[in-house]
């Protein structure tokens, strides 16, 4: 049943290109489904000089390519004011606090309160710090603070940041958005390992083999060259996005499905993850940069706008990791993400242990293949099953077969985005898909040691082509524990 939660959205950063390009169709298609209705407001804020008509013109803009019901689109954006701010003058938030009030009053929004971060996370100390001197917070309904990667650029910074937003937030008012957490099937995996015997028996370190994550990207940096080449695949990809999906498939079952308890699980999980001394880096992760592609018609990395022509920046990385926990202890974890691969693929294949005594005397044993579990998240949605078989026929020889499941395109037009989800999240006051400190704090300890020696540690780039499935040091990661990757693009 969907209730409304009224609400005032207070969004810094309304005028760029997150809140246009992700929050704004968000909420137009919450507002569609009758999430938010009569008793919402959106104040958009920024340095720009807008009127209000105007920023609605921007919003409706943004919303062309999702409805061309004119009607609905101008009764959402009716919800949307404005205002020019300067995140550093206290007198511009007295003048937001004034509004915020009137639109409570006149929507009937009940003191509650939404402030979205679409903003600098060097600027998130700030506004955290005037919203708490110039009183912006309410007393009686809620004040929800919802803030968007990156959470700092090393231990240290994310600890300073979230020292400064403690100032004026608890922890059960801060939402850290990953939007992986938000996606369908990344959000399936706690059902499927913990609603089905079958999986949760064998989801451990008697049956598990080694786990493969993979984030890969068919595009590169594209206009993004300013902030990547600053950040890197590690940061950008791997200290988050990977991170947490590793938490999805591994943490232990908790009592209940409820966001103290699932918390309680990753912060026991990520306690057991097994930190890499420097000198064990090099063994346990490679990076890569990619270069041109076989016929020269895409240009590489270091030829990119904004980015030095030196860069060492990587653009891809792979690695092995390990948890130090009854459940998984000796189960490598491989971990990959990078851009211009063959394709965009987001998945994990989870491969079995191949301790199977063949009884069959006319079967060949080396045919037999392990059994792998695929958990496809992204552009496609479903699940693959490698399984081993004969072929059809009086031979009786072994075969390799897919079992496999994918949600149809009807399906797949009835998935949210993962916005959208996760802004409902927040409205219910559930913390259960976003990230909380502790989690961040394992997270950040575990990728500053390897951050730090290849900042020490000079390379040659570009190591990989454009097109291909990263560098050759990847599969030679693998291979000397006996494995491979089972997704070859």
């Amino acid at each position: 049943m969907k209730v409304e939660n009224p609400t005032l959205f207070i969004i810094f950063g309304g005028s760029g290109d997150l809140a246009h390009r992700k929050l704004y169709p968000a909420l137009f298609n919450l507002y569609r489904n009758g999430y938010i209705n009569e008793k919402f407001a959106v104040i958009g804020t920024a340095r720009r000089d807008w009127s209000d008509d105007f920023f609605r013109d921007t919003v409706k803009e943004s919303l062309k390519k999702f409805c061309e019901d004119e009607k609905t689109v101008d009764e959402f954006i009716g919800h949307f004011y404005y205002q020019s701010h300067d995140v550093n003058d206290s007198e511009h938030y007295i003048i937001l606090k004034k509004l915020a009030q009137k639109l409570n009053d006149q929507y009937e929004l009940e003191d509650n309160r939404v402030y979205y971060m679409a903003i600098a996370p060097s600027l998130f100390g700030t506004v955290a710090g005037h919203i708490k001197s110039e009183d912006l917070m309410t007393k009686n309904g809620f004040n929800r603070l919802v803030i968007e990667k990156p959470f700092g650029h090393d231990f240290e910074s994310a600890k300073a940041l979230n020292d400064e937003i403690s100032q004026t937030f608890d922890e059960q008012q801060i939402y850290r958005i990953d939007h992986y957490l938000g996606k369908e099937m990344v959000q399936n995996i706690p059902v499927l390992r913990f609603n089905n015997p079958v999986f949760e028996t064998i989801w451990n370190k008697d049956y598990i083999s080694n786990v493969q994550v993979t984030l890969a990207e068919s595009l590169g940096v594209e206009e993004r060259g300013g902030y990547y080449d600053g950040t890197g695949a590690l940061r950008d990809m791997v200290q988050n996005h990977i991170m947490q999906i590793l938490a999805q498939l591994t943490m232990e079952k908790p009592n209940e499905f409820t966001s103290q308890k699932v918390h309680e699980s990753k912060k026991a999980l990520f306690a057991s993850l097994k930190m890499l001394t420097p000198d064990e880096v090099d063994a346990n992760f490679v990076r890569g940069q990619y270069g041109t592609n076989q016929n020269q018609t895409q240009i590489s990395y270091r030829e990119g706008l904004n980015i030095d022509p030196d860069s060492e920046t990587e653009t891809y990385v792979a690695g092995k990791v390990m948890f130090d926990n009854d459940t998984f202890k000796g189960v490598p974890f491989y971990v990959r993400t990078g851009k211009r691969m063959p394709e965009k693929s987001t998945r994990i294949d989870i491969v079995f242990k191949k301790e199977v005594k063949n009884i069959f005397p006319t079967l060949d044993t080396d045919a037999i293949k392990e059994n792998v579990f695929s958990i496809i998240i992204e552009p496609d949605q479903g699940y693959e099953l490698l399984m081993n078989g004969t072929k059809v026929g009086m031979n009786f020889e072994t075969t390799a077969f897919d079992m496999a499941y994918k949600h149809t395109n009807a399906q797949l037009d009835q998935v949210p985005e993962a916005y959208e989800r996760l802004l409902i999240n927040v409205l219910d006051g559930d913390q259960t898909n976003f990230t909380h400190w502790d989690e961040l704090l394992s997270t950040w300890k575990y990728i500053d040691v390897i951050r730090q020696k290849w900042d020490e540690t000079p390379i040659s780039f570009p190591n990989y082509r454009s097109g291909s499935v990263g560098p050759k040091d990847a599969d030679e990661l693998l291979s000397k524990d006996g494995n491979s990757w089972f997704w070859q693009g």
